[in-house]
């Protein structure tokens, strides 16, 4: 009799569900896993080795790159870290800014998420009413930083600039006339936290419209519902965090447990799941859109009635501003200082983390007192969720990888760094 042999099947690095290079190299019985070998480092950039060789101010701009779907939240435990270890801290309204900005950045990963999850497991529809809502939001980016994804809008000891006054408007078009015109710059009138308000008015519609076509629908049931099963105590000793965490039914999150920016003060709920499956990781992100744009309204509710500064006046860290640069010399020397050579960080090392839209996003600073980090390092949850892969994939069938490597939110500019 003829012996059968399993056979390997490379999954990825080019695969359109792989959510970044991931080489997955499947060893397979027929249709079922025996064994998953993940292959990372193909989008390897030196990231933390880059950040060592340059002023500190100069490598907010990577923090951005790595996972470039959770961009801002990437700036803040960086940014953070900068801060423990001068001593300084962020305006009250720079706080709160910092707070509404990383709520942003979460729904904008979590939209992002299911829209190219449920492409994955093949509906489509979903992906394109996502988009839409997370182009609002790419506009409040973009009106703030400039730039729609990579914004280094986080500063140590604040932010950037204050909020602007006036949102973008959309200018007639061949695509755009009319009533159509109108109907786009309605919301626009006023400034960017009346904006914002008008947008957390219309959310939660829209976030029911992604469950009616989701939350009941026997096939992605049938794809997400018993598909990688994660074990509270799994969850912990795989050193999972975010939703792979709280999927299990463990209500641990950052903004909770241990407070940074504006989060003592916001009233929200910590959604968790039960059986620690797809279906649950799901129903937990669904969630937390929700529970963020209760935060953002809150936040914006508190701007709008607490004007002050969003930097820190400090000329080691903040420029001076363009009046104060033409009335005294001084001023304009501290401003090329900052900009050519930055500024000297005592020594000392600290760990910064912030609840990113997929776990706990680190940053373990370590500075010998120059301009430049001695050590960068950055705790990446994908990096440890993917780790997990060969343990909850084994004896799913190959369709399942794809629901797997989808749960986990994969986004390789952290995970390989």
């Amino acid at each position: 009799m003829e012996e059968i042999r399993n056979y390997t099947m490379n999954f990825g690095p080019q695969h359109p569900a792989a959510h970044g290079v991931l080489r997955l190299v499947l060893e397979m019985d027929g249709e079922t896993i025996v064994r998953a070998d993940p292959h990372i480092g193909l989008l390897h950039r030196g990231t933390e080795k880059l950040a060592e060789s340059k002023p500190f101010n100069q490598s907010i701009g990577y923090m951005d790159r790595l996972d470039y779907v959770s961009m801002m939240c990437n700036e803040h435990a960086y940014v953070r870290a900068i801060e423990n270890l001068m001593g300084i801290e962020a305006p009250v309204r720079a706080q709160y800014i910092r707070t509404m900005f990383d709520e942003i950045t979460r729904i904008l990963n979590h939209l992002m998420w299911v829209g190219s999850n449920a492409l994955d497991l093949g509906a489509m529809a979903v992906f394109l009413y996502a988009f839409r809502e997370r182009e609002e939001l790419m506009d409040v980016y973009e009106a703030v930083s400039g730039a729609r994804m990579h914004a280094t809008y986080y500063r140590p000891g604040g932010v950037y600039r204050d909020l602007p006054e006036q949102m973008p408007q959309y200018r007639e078009s061949p695509w755009h006339k009319g009533g159509d015109l109108k109907r786009l710059n309605n919301w626009r009138e006023g400034s960017m936290l009346d904006y914002l308000t008008e947008f957390t008015n219309d959310f939660p519609a829209r976030v029911d419209e992604y469950e009616l076509l989701l939350t009941n629908n026997r096939i992605w049931k049938q794809r997400t519902v018993g598909i990688g099963i994660v074990s509270p105590e799994k969850a912990q000793a795989w050193g999972m965090t975010g939703a792979m965490l709280r999927g299990s039914g463990i209500a641990w999150d950052l903004r909770k447990k241990q407070p940074y920016a504006a989060y003592e003060h916001m009233d929200f709920d910590v959604p968790v799941g039960v059986n620690g499956d797809c279906y649950d990781r799901y129903l937990v992100r669904v969630e937390e859109m929700r529970q963020s744009n209760r935060i953002i309204r809150q936040c914006v509710d508190w701007l709008k009635a607490n004007p002050g500064p969003v930097m820190v006046q400090n000329y080691k860290v903040a420029p001076p501003s363009r009046v104060e640069m033409k009335n005294d010399m001084e001023a304009l020397i501290h401003h090329f200082k900052l900009f050519t050579e930055g500024y000297g960080v005592p020594a000392g090392e600290t760990y910064a983390a912030v609840e990113a839209p997929k776990g706990e996003f680190g940053c373990y600073l370590v500075s010998d007192g120059a301009n430049k980090p001695f050590r960068v390092h950055l705790r990446a949850p994908g990096f440890a969720h993917l780790s997990s892969m060969d343990a909850f994939v084994r004896g799913h069938m190959l369709a399942d990888v794809v629901a797997m490597i989808g749960t986990y939110d994969l986004v390789f500019g952290e995970v390989d760094r």
